[in-house]
């Protein structure tokens, strides 16, 4: 038996975030799964003014913000507030 059949595979789950920002020029998602890159996931505004996007995540917990106009933003409906690593106050999102 090979012993990597025993280590489990990480599973990757769709993790939809909605930003309600209609008078925004550009959203983005920034946070511990992109090293809080404040370029690499844009999102995409939809036609009633909201930004989505959906992103594959790891199980556990992940900690985000949305960069709406370069402005670090908590998601009003995350399922808590946490701290980065700058001690700056950011969203958290539980995936399994």
């Amino acid at each position: 038996m090979n012993p990597r059949s025993l280590v489990p595979k990480k599973t990757l789950r769709a993790a939809t975030f909605i930003c309600n920002a209609p008078h925004a020029l550009a959203v983005f998602l920034t946070g511990d799964f992109n090293g809080w890159s404040p370029a690499s996931h844009p999102m995409k505004r939809m036609p009633d003014g909201a930004w989505f996007l959906t992103v594959e995540l790891n199980h556990g917990h992940h900690r985000y913000a949305f960069l709406v106009d370069g402005a670090l933003t908590l998601d009003p409906k995350a399922q808590g507030i946490t701290r980065n690593d700058k001690g700056e106050r950011v969203s958290l999102m539980p995936v399994s």
